[in-house]
């Protein structure tokens, strides 16, 4: 089990994280980007499952300039206000939450002495693909059916590290033409595509799927072996 601590982003706000640390000395670390339902358990499952791995494990709040503690479910009004929040911090003037992003890069680095891997969901694979793109001090980065990145706005983006890229074959927020135009505009990208629907990765969500899950996280834990070993 993790604990929630406090980064210090540049323009001097505060937000909390849950941070998960493994047994022993960590092989690096990995940041946990949350979906449009905040830090909630799920989300510090899949740190607490990195930490088992061996990784330091970081999980930033990025909701957290727009509503501190948000910890949604998964049912239709849950996913109606989180697009809300989702929506508000979009909004924000740049660099919005990128900096809290980059404060945690920085924090988790420093507590691993490694190198630094960032992983998201949903919204925070968005996240996980602009952070690739924009920030500094990331080894690799691994977007899960990340909402926007195959628009063309983002995928005129360049990558700044190594990319493993997740998409949902069923998922309509997701059409696959776009899918593989963006793969077509970056070829640097690995990108592997499921049987599934979005949201595979969560066993909190009726759209679970379990190979699908397995299968993706295998593929995860190899980049991140490679690339921040």
């Amino acid at each position: 089990m993790g604990t929630m601590i406090e980064l210090k982003a540049a323009d001097g706000t505060v937000v909390p994280a849950y941070e998960a640390r493994p047994v022993g000395t960590p092989k690096g670390a990995v940041l946990v980007i949350q979906e449009i339902f905040g830090v909630n358990s799920h989300i510090r499952n899949v740190a607490d499952g990195y930490a088992a791995e061996g990784y330091l494990a970081l999980a930033p709040a990025t909701f957290h300039r727009i509503k501190p503690g948000v910890e949604l479910g998964y049912t239709e009004a849950d996913m109606g206000e989180g697009f809300g929040y989702k929506t508000a911090v979009e909004a924000l003037p740049a660099p919005g939450v990128m900096q809290d992003i980059q404060a945690a890069i920085a924090h988790a680095a420093t507590l691993s002495g490694g190198k630094v891997g960032i992983v998201g969901y949903c919204w925070g694979g968005l996240l996980t693909w602009r952070s690739a793109c924009m920030l500094t001090g990331l080894s690799a980065a691994v977007p899960y059916y990340g909402g926007g990145v195959t628009t063309p706005q983002e995928s005129a983006r360049q990558t700044r590290v190594p990319v493993l890229a997740h998409f949902a074959e069923e998922d309509s927020w997701i059409p696959m033409d776009t899918v593989e135009a963006f793969q077509k505009a970056h070829p640097e990208v690995e990108v592997h595509t499921y049987a599934a629907h979005h949201g595979f990765n969560c066993d909190q969500r009726g759209a679970w799927h379990a190979p699908s899950a397995q299968l993706a996280r295998e593929r995860t834990l190899a980049f991140f072996a490679k690339h921040l070993g």
